[in-house]
């Protein structure tokens, strides 16, 4: 659990960049899908669990905050892309 609430410190802020930044140098889409996969296969985990014992995992609902976070900062990816090809950054 913890290193899921580490993990999502740090998305919020990333967000912010994505946001004010406008673009996607320095961002690597890639990595972020990457990232989402690990949360999944995690998640898969504890629903795999809660169908055996019935008990859901408080982590759980950190992987489902933290997916969410790292799926809005993958749009905000894609809208950035879109700025950088109107402003012929790439």
């Amino acid at each position: 659990v913890m290193m899921l609430i580490i993990f999502g410190c740090s998305w919020p802020a990333n967000i912010y960049k994505s946001v004010t930044s406008r673009t996607t140098l320095g961002k690597s889409l890639l990595f972020e899908v990457l990232i989402v996969i690990g949360y999944l296969f995690g998640l898969a985990s504890k629903v795999i669990i809660y169908n055996r014992t019935g008990e859901l995992h408080l982590s759980f609902w950190f992987y489902i905050l933290d997916i969410s976070m790292v799926l809005t900062d993958i749009c905000l990816y894609f809208r950035n892309l879109k700025i950088d090809r109107a402003e012929g950054r790439i």
